[in-house]
């Protein structure tokens, strides 16, 4: 009997467990060390799109998360005075990209992949180092408090700070603060009605979507220096920069607690890696490409990188080739993207917001142009059912 292959992955995320479980559906035996004591995430929504979407197809997952989600509904673009700059059809995005785009808790990705794993798979509160990448002759190694691991892979998941990035390519600068902080909520509305929406002002974005549960997700961004923190709380700023916007913005607030408000810095990788392997490691996610969210892409593409990794896990070169291209271009159009959507002069963005109203009245399909080539992406390899094999699948 051939002896089975080995894998760690590093990092128990998203992209770190997608892989998981693709790899352990093509074979191999798999590790997750994760370094904070549990999986559970930040308490924060996540859109995916039919891209991500088709990938958790190929292993089994797909329509799983459709049935967990909110489907995103008709909504668009506003002013901070409520004015409609432009409105987005569901349908029509859902005909042009082959799929709907759709929001959900992080938690419940996370569980819904966990589960697909053997207990002895996961081992959080492990702080794992690269000791040796490996080569063709020499497995990888990687150690942790409680010893040393071989694996004939290891995948480097372990975010936008990543150890295992910094070990592989230790010249490399590293990520770059964005220009904008971001703050996040998820909290019970009830009673409030409103249409999804993003809403553009000079140097600041709020967005408001409604999850499956009844719950709201709502996010906000704001051009500020890197390191800053509200002199009170983060709910006080937040009242401070958006109390007058149009509702349901002065709601969430209102039913908002200070401990319900999650704020970070954001930063991305503004040089590309040289690759997104090296030795016997394979990097992905934010590991591999951080980018700013103006997109929504980031945690789509590390979906797709696991999905992708796992097919081409005998030829990283291949890897690679598949996915650096693709995820250097979308990261550097989430950049021109918050660069547009975050502009702070008055004149300037008065133009925006003309021409955004403008090109509304043209159609729909305009602004769905710019998803041309992220949100209509396919997986190198067909879907099969949970529980089987790619072999299964041939």
């Amino acid at each position: 009997m051939a002896q089975s292959r080995r894998a760690v992955v590093v990092g128990g995320g998203i992209g770190g467990l997608t892989a998981a479980v693709a790899l352990r559906l093509h074979g191999w035996e798999v590790t997750v060390l994760e370094r904070a004591r549990s999986l559970a995430p930040v308490g924060a929504g996540i859109a995916l799109a039919p891209n991500s979407l088709r990938a958790l197809d190929v292993i089994g997952l797909g329509d799983e998360i459709r049935d967990l989600a909110a489907w995103q509904g008709d909504g668009g673009l506003r002013t901070p005075g409520g004015r409609w700059l432009s409105r987005s059809s569901a349908s029509a995005a859902a005909e042009r990209f082959g799929g709907p785009l759709v929001l959900l808790h992080r938690a419940t990705l996370i569980d819904s992949l966990a589960v697909r794993l053997p207990p002895d798979a996961v081992r959080t509160g492990i702080t794992a180092t690269l000791a040796d990448p490996g080569t063709a002759d020499r497995p990888a190694r990687v150690t942790t408090p409680d010893g040393e691991l071989e694996a004939d892979l290891v995948v480097g998941a372990d975010g936008i700070h990543s150890a295992v990035r910094r070990a592989l390519f230790p010249d490399h600068p590293g990520p770059v603060y964005s220009g904008f902080t971001t703050w996040r909520v998820v909290l019970p509305l009830p009673g409030t009605e409103f249409a999804s929406h993003e809403t553009w002002g000079r140097g600041h974005i709020w967005g408001t979507h409604p999850l499956k549960d009844g719950r709201v997700y709502a996010y906000a961004a704001a051009v500020t220096p890197a390191g800053q923190r509200a002199p009170d709380d983060e709910r006080a700023e937040l009242l401070r920069r958006f109390g007058d916007w149009h509702q349901p913005i002065p709601a969430v607030l209102a039913a908002a607690r200070p401990d319900d408000v999650l704020r970070h810095d954001v930063h991305h990788i503004a040089k590309p890696l040289p690759a997104h392997h090296r030795g016997r490691v394979a990097l992905l996610g934010d590991a591999a490409h951080a980018m700013p969210p103006t997109l929504g892409q980031g945690g789509n593409q590390a979906v797709e990188d696991a999905i992708v990794l796992a097919h081409h896990c005998a030829d990283l070169a291949a890897y690679t080739a598949a996915r650096l291209p693709r995820t250097t271009a979308i990261a550097r159009q989430a950049v021109r993207v918050a660069r547009l959507n975050l502009m702070t002069g008055r004149s300037g963005t008065a133009v925006r917001d003309t021409v955004m109203a403008a090109l509304s009245k043209a159609g729909p399909a305009l602004f769905l142009r710019s998803f041309d080539g992220i949100a209509d992406w396919r997986p190198p390899q067909r879907p099969y059912a949970a529980g089987k094999t790619p072999a299964d699948n041939r």
